[in-house]
């Protein structure tokens, strides 16, 4: 993987060097889809596994590195993904993926470079979080003072809905290092609202896939655009 150093020639040799902070993503991947039977990040969608669509729309974006973290059926899942040689992607595996979320939350952190002055949050089971959503949040991170800066959607019923990815400072890693269990981001602001600021965007919230029924939706809901 490219170190920060030949990361930021390559940002100079583009002419954006020093435009923006460097910025990491993780990719939190590591559950046992229990629900599904099998490991869902490897559902076919399209043309691709569907872990394939998040990480494919984290490296296209302008983070400057992703990284995955993997944890049930780990090498499987990591045979199967296509990353091309040059592009920043570190693959970690959680030993304590069981632990829950925030286990796998710490592990990513922990793995992104000392040069990261903040990270976007995405989960392994959201392929419709776009490359531009991505940019969209960096660009509102970068632009303002907030430490955490997420997307809100407006559900059915028209109250907003909080989705992903979140992009948080690297001042605020240590508040997330003493989340337990399946406890979030989402958890830490209910105590801190003042931290957030929010991106309001229409329409439903790209969907998580939990559930077969989840994904049959979003391969009908694909195969009709």
């Amino acid at each position: 993987m490219p170190t920060a150093t030949e990361r930021s020639r390559s940002e100079a040799e583009r002419g954006d060097a020093g435009d923006r902070p460097f910025l990491s993503g993780v990719i939190l991947a590591a559950g046992r889809s229990s629900r599904m039977g099998r490991p869902k990040q490897l559902l076919p969608l399209e043309d691709r596994a569907l872990l394939q669509h998040v990480v494919d729309n984290a490296l296209a974006s302008r983070l400057d590195e992703v990284v995955l973290v993997l944890g049930s059926h780990a090498e499987e899942v990591r045979a199967a993904l296509a990353i091309p040689a040059d592009r920043a992607l570190q693959v970690v595996v959680n030993p304590r993926a069981n632990a829950g979320q925030s286990s796998s939350l710490r592990c990513g952190l922990r793995a992104a470079d000392d040069a990261a002055q903040a990270a976007a949050i995405l989960l392994g089971d959201q392929p419709g979080v776009s490359a531009q959503l991505i940019d969209r949040l960096i660009g509102a991170f970068v632009a303002g003072e907030a430490p955490v800066v997420r997307p809100s959607y407006r559900g059915a019923d028209e109250q907003p809905v909080p989705g992903h990815p979140v992009l948080i400072a690297r001042r605020l890693w240590p508040e997330l290092e003493r989340l337990e269990g399946d406890e979030g981001a989402r958890t830490l602001l209910k105590r801190h609202p003042d931290w957030l600021a929010t991106i309001c965007l229409p329409g439903e919230p790209p969907a998580d896939v939990d559930t077969w029924q989840d994904y049959q939706r979003l391969r009908d809901a694909r195969s009709q655009q």
